[in-house]
């Protein structure tokens, strides 16, 4: 789910890059939706959340090379 707090433009997180990464580490909020002309551009998150998604992915590709 987006919450309002975790979206911001490109410029925004130019200016308060550190003040953004400090929110994700401190879980403050979650991720932070980065938006640039009106659109949905990318989404930091923090390491460990990385790694978990990354270890999602991993046991997901195991379960499906095995059908």
């Amino acid at each position: 789910m987006i919450n309002q707090d975790e979206i911001y433009t490109a410029t925004e997180i130019v200016r308060n890059f550190s003040t953004v990464l400090n929110k994700i580490k401190s879980q403050e909020i979650k991720k932070a939706l980065i938006v640039k002309n009106n659109k949905f551009e990318a989404v930091m998150i923090s390491m460990s959340e990385f790694e978990r998604l990354e270890k999602a992915v991993e046991l997901l590709q195991a379960v499906y090379a095995k059908r």
